[in-house]
């Protein structure tokens, strides 16, 4: 077979007039051979030949086998050991990858509901600048599926209390409250995930929430994180886009402030791509939709029990607060709320209220709670002078 120097060669040679069959002899080929590569007026083509290897015989096992769906190189490998190969997995890999594209991904549905029934929630996390100092910033995301208007609200902590606040923002934000809310499985809402024959299992204040302002909760199935897929991507939109224009802030309450003035200029007024229309004319039709909020707001602030001390104070993150002489040893609750006020409870009676106070700033005490222990201390007992006259008499 002729190389491609060869037909150079035979090339040459022709052009300057010597003949094929010198040519040939020259090449050590047969005279047609340098006749058919001047008839191609090419270079031949490089054949190269196929070597047999190890997994010939098993490709159409293989190909069976990602037919059935079945992508994993190592479960491959078993089965065909147990035909006989005995080949290694990296040859099998080498085979299956450029097949790959022809896989077909898991299909996804888009789910639309209808204006006014479902509201999706979630937490972010970043860091910025509050008062000049590098702050970790949680902020609550609560959009409405069907117009896809989103609040969202920052604060120093994602737990249970400031998950029930940041909806409550949410629904006052939009005005009205949808028929469902669905959460992700954190703590603050769903104490036990959904399994094949039980439903989720809810937080008792996520409940009592959900009684209040007349929703109903839903939980998404564990690792199926795209049934929340529209809320999700509103965490990465405000990443993006609020907290790369807005890097300091002089407090958390300009944070907010920030916040919702970004929603109502930018974000209200986005087209979104999915519907084709711009968020606060898509929300027109589906504001009529949502219900009332209630007359009363949920109390979000910390519920905690605590004894009474005998000289009348309750301590509470590491501090000390006065409560009223007649309740000492008696159980109190105590409302810890989001804004650091005190209140304490007896029963459904608020009894004392305090602001929450550095440890350095000493306790919390209003003198009118122990008025009372302190007239029965500077009490003095009267006694007849007859009774140390007898005493003297005695010794």
């Amino acid at each position: 077979m002729l190389r491609k120097g060869d037909w150079i060669m035979i090339k040459a040679l022709h052009e300057r007039g010597v003949y094929q069959k010198d040519i040939a002899e020259q090449l050590g080929v047969h005279p047609k051979t340098v006749s058919r590569a001047l008839q191609r007026d090419r270079a031949p083509a490089c054949q190269r030949v196929k070597r047999m290897t190890k997994l010939d015989p098993y490709q159409a096992s293989v190909d069976r086998l990602l037919t059935e769906g079945v992508w994993n190189a190592v479960v491959i490998l078993r089965v065909l050991q147990a035909e006989g190969y005995s080949g290694g997995v990296t040859m099998l890999r080498l085979y299956i990858q450029p097949k790959r594209a022809l896989r077909q991904g898991r299909a996804t549905v888009r789910f639309e509901t209808p204006p006014g029934q479902q509201l999706q929630s979630d937490w972010g996390e970043v860091e910025t600048e509050i008062a000049d100092v590098p702050t970790k910033v949680c902020f609550s995301v609560n959009e409405l599926a069907y117009s896809r208007r989103f609040h969202f609200w920052c604060t120093d902590s994602a737990d249970a209390e400031h998950t029930y606040e940041g909806l409550i923002r949410s629904f006052e934000y939009f005005g009205g409250v949808p028929q469902e809310v669905l959460v992700d499985n954190q703590k603050a809402a769903v104490l036990a995930p959904a399994t094949a024959n039980s439903e989720p299992r809810f937080n008792t204040r996520f409940l009592d929430l959900a009684g209040q302002y007349g929703f109903q909760p839903r939980a998404c199935r564990p690792y199926r994180a795209r049934t929340k897929g529209k809320d999700e991507r509103m965490v990465g939109y405000i990443k993006q886009h609020f907290f790369v224009r807005y890097r300091s802030f002089t407090s958390w309450a300009h944070l907010n402030q920030q916040a919702e003035a970004w929603l109502r200029e930018e974000a209200d007024q986005r087209r979104q791509t999915t519907v084709k229309e711009v968020v606060s004319v898509r929300f027109a039709r589906e504001a009529p939709t949502l219900h009332a909020l209630p007359v009363l707001r949920y109390d979000t602030a910390y519920h905690e029990l605590r004894q009474v001390a005998w000289d009348g104070y309750v301590d509470v993150r590491g501090n000390r607060y006065s409560v009223p002489a007649a309740l000492v040893g008696r159980t109190v609750q105590i409302h810890i709320g989001l804004d650091e006020t005190l209140k304490i409870y007896q029963g459904e009676t608020l009894v004392a209220e305090h602001r929450l106070r550095p440890v350095a700033q000493g306790w919390g005490s209003v003198p009118a709670h122990h008025t009372p222990l302190w007239q029965e201390t500077l009490q003095v007992q009267h006694r007849p002078l007859a009774v140390y006259q007898e005493v003297a008499t005695w010794n």
